[in-house]
Formats: C-alpha cells, structure tokens, sequence
C-alpha cells in the first residue's frame, strides 16, 4: 500500500500514509532508460498503421516538472504490486489517439545497494479498473530489462516508446468517456518488505516521484493500491480525490505521455541527428529518433548539422577536453555529452562507505561499487565522513517474520539482529540456532566469511564467531573448523 514520505537527496538531473513516507528529493543528475516496444511482438490491442499524413505529436502531464534536475518528492511507502496512473481527457476529434510513448521518474534516497526493480506497463481505454486494457508490456530482464539504480540518491526516467517501423501500432479508441490512462506497476521490490506492516526499505528500493508545486490534478492521478489486513487505504483503482487524505501524495505524479490525434497533416523539416547528419521527417519521428527538429519550411540544404560538443576525459594524460565525441573517441576517450570540463570532474576519488559501516579510501566511484560500497564523493576522506549504520536481518524472537534493519532499531524492537550485511534472503535468517562460524550469515562457511573476521580482527564489531565481543583466533580457528555448508 502507497505511503505518503520526507528525505533529502542530492541527484543532477500512496494506502496507510504519513508526512513521513514522502522522502524529499534534490536530483543533480536525471538519467533516462529509453525503453522500445514492438506490440507485434508483444501484449497489445493494435491495428494496422497506414495514414496518409498525420498530426504532430502532443504531450499530455498534470505535473509541471520538466523532467530535468531539481526537487522532487519519493513516495517512499509505495509497495510491491502498487501501480502509478495518470488519465487523460482529450478532445473527440482526438480519437483514434496513436500512442508513442509514456514515462516515469524513479529516485532513490541513499541507497546502500544497487536496487532492482521489476516493472509493467499498461495502457487503457477509459478510466483505470472501468475501462479496457489494449497494451501491456512487462520487464522480463532479458528483452526488456528491469529497472537497475546504483547505490545512493540517484533519480532515473523509465521511458517506454513504440518502435514507429513496427507494422502494428498502439491505437486508442474512445470509449464513450474521451479519455485514455497509462500506468507503472512495481512488480517486484529489490527489498519488499512486508505490506502495509513494515514499508519496502527506503535505502534499498527505487520509488515514483511526484512534484513538489501541490496537487493540480485530484481527478487525474491514480494509484491501484494492494489489499491486505493492515492495509487500511482501501483496495484497488482510486483517483486521488477519491483516496483517503491521510494517504494520498502531495503532488501530482512525474509522468507524462506522448500521442498522435486523429488526422491532420504533419509536416516534414530538417532534422539533425545527434550523429551530426541530416534527414527530412516528421516531429515524431525526429523526437523518436532524440534529434532537433527544426520547424516547418527548413530544409536539409538549409542545415548545418554540427556534432554536438561535450567534456572529454583522457585517461592516458588526465587532462580533460572540451571537443565533439568523434575526436574524442577516436582518441580513445570517454565522452560525456552536454556536459563541460568546467562541471566536470573526469576521474574523482573519494571516501567509500561498506556495507559493513566501514570506510575505505581513496576509491573511484567504479572501485567502490564493485565493493558494494558507497561511494561519498569526490575529494572526500574517510577522516571527514560519517558511514551509514550497517543493515543486516532483524527477526523477532519467535521467527515470524523477518526485516532488514540497523542494529539500533532492531535492539530498539527487542529483535534479533543478524550482523552487518546480512539480508532476509540468508539461510539462517530468523533461524534461533544459526551456523556456528557462518558470520556473515550466507547459510554456508566460506572464505567470505574467514576474510569478515581477518577485517573484523581485534574489533568488537563483525567476525565475532563465538560471541565472546571480541575478534581473535578463536573465531578464526571456529569459521575454519566448520568451513563448508551449514
């Protein structure tokens, strides 16, 4: 069930509800997933796509956000099976409307783990629960991947687009109510939690956004929340005005959706590709193609398209140039369009935060990733940085149910802690007798864990096997003693 949050995040770029559960956000850096869909490939109501000419493309929002860094809010209490939905009222002449695509804005509040999250989409005719769906497409991770976000605060566009040289297309036909509704559906949780008891963690999921200006349109946003016994919201498809207040976000949802009306001619311009060449198209096809459309009347012979310029980092000499990306791969470095050597530090190196509450440093952000670290920033020092508390499973005594926290908010609950890096999906998590020597509490004895008492050696903190608060060889000598599976 959707929980209303309040966080601050650093990035370029709701059932049961609290002021709480809405996590406000500052994104520095937006990247987009561009998505492509074929409906003749997959779910989807299509018809044949043969037209004379066509209108230019519209985009529909009730949000104001320009999709570009800023502030937002992440709806932190957003569960697992919970969908986004926007509907929108056309004209009738609108009708049949020509889909080509929909997105969504997901953040992450200070992740400490790589996030996956696992998507559907769907389209409809009408309102949301009354209407028809005619297309649905779902995140498989191979043909279409799952949402994947690093570690941190980090904010991603998930855009879903329809390949325009598919031989089916996405058609909406008016239903009687002159209104057609998209919606995003979290699947699958990197990290669920449990519904309407305990919310997904807000450090280890990716979440929908929504403005920070107020709800402009009540009628307009929906949510499908989940049923369950404490899920006090109420179940199913509900426009905002219709959700209970105490649960209903604070603005409107960060999507909005890209159509083609019923017939009216569009013209064809000059578009420059980003490759720095030139083609006559429509608007929709150049925008599908991420070019520059010029505007009706201008032709290719009147363009000059340029390679678009960006920073440039050499790592052979560090140096850092400001050029177009042909010269800059041809000299084997790594581009970086848009940006400038000015805002732009090419090879940075800072503190990086475990998963254990460690720091290590200096690392490259790419280093502490692969660590699963996170990474504090460039020039940080772990003299100068506070790490997150370690999360590991946390259980009540009685094994019923299990959670990931910190050690203080578990002992706080009376629970069972399972040590720093441990997660519910462990073998011995809950379990009131775990694998003596397994520290790191992966269901088996491995060099993982010798290697978590060699770092915990002569602390009071991970690797303590025996459970006398100390590192030493006994712990050793027990992680070797029992190596092998529990």
């Amino acid at each position: 069930m959707l929980r209303a949050a309040v966080l601050s995040m650093l990035v370029v770029g709701p059932a049961l509800g609290s002021p709480a559960d809405e996590l406000s956000v500052r994104l520095d850096r937006v990247r987009v997933v561009q998505i492509t869909v074929s409906p003749s490939n997959g779910t989807a109501s299509t018809r044949e796509f043969t037209r004379g000419g066509g209108c230019p493309s519209a985009t529909v929002a009730h949000t104001d956000s320009t999709f570009e860094p800023g502030q937002y809010i992440v709806q932190a209490g957003f569960e697992e099976h919970e969908a986004a939905g926007a509907s929108y009222v056309l004209s009738q002449e609108s009708f049949p409307v020509h889909f080509l695509g929909s997105e969504i804005l997901f953040a992450t509040a200070n992740a400490t783990t790589q996030t996956t999250t696992e998507w559907s989409f769907d389209v409809w005719q009408g309102m949301p629960g009354a209407g028809a769906i005619i297309a649905s497409f779902a995140s498989d991770g191979t043909l279409l991947p799952h949402l994947t976000m690093p570690p941190g605060t980090s904010g991603t566009i998930l855009q879903i687009i329809v390949d325009t040289g598919d031989p089916e297309q996405i058609f909406i036909e008016d239903n009687g109510t002159n209104t057609f509704t998209v919606d995003f559906r979290i699947e699958a949780h990197h990290s669920p939690g449990n519904p309407c008891l305990s919310p997904p963690d807000p450090q280890a999921n990716a979440f929908p956004t929504t403005d920070i200006s107020g709800l402009n349109s009540p009628t307009g946003n929906w949510i499908d929340a989940i049923d369950g016994p404490w899920c006090v919201c109420g179940s199913g498809w509900f426009s905002f005005q219709d959700f209970p207040s105490i649960c209903t976000p604070s603005g409107d949802w960060v999507m909005r959706t890209t159509y083609v009306p019923a017939d009216c001619p569009q013209p064809e311009a000059a578009c420059c590709l980003t490759d720095g060449t030139c083609l006559a198209a429509t608007q929709s096809d150049c925008d599908a193609l991420n070019g520059d459309w010029t505007g009706p009347g201008v032709s290719c012979d009147d363009m000059d398209c340029q390679l678009p310029a960006g920073a440039c980092c050499v790592e052979s000499t560090g140096a850092c140039v400001d050029v177009d990306e042909a010269t800059c791969l041809n000299f084997g470095g790594v581009f970086t369009a848009g940006a400038t050597c000015v805002d732009l530090t090419c090879f940075p190196e800072g503190a990086c935060c475990t998963t254990l509450g460690d720091c290590v440093g200096l690392l490259a952000p790419d280093d502490c990733e692969g660590l699963g670290g996170l990474f504090m920033g460039d020039g940080t020092e772990c003299a100068s940085v506070t790490c997150p508390e370690p999360v590991g499973w946390c259980c009540p005594e009685d094994g019923s149910f299990c959670t990931e926290q910190t050690e203080s908010i578990c002992d706080a609950f009376g629970a069972v802690w399972g040590g720093p890096g441990t997660t519910c999906d462990d073998a011995n998590a809950c379990n009131a007798e775990p694998c003596p020597g397994d520290v790191n509490g992966s269901g088996a004895i491995d060099v993982d864990d010798i290697l978590m008492v060699l770092s915990g050696w002569g602390s009071d903190g991970g690797g303590d096997a025996d459970g006398d608060g100390d590192v030493d060889v006994d712990d050793l000598l027990m992680v070797i003693s029992g190596f092998g599976p529990c």
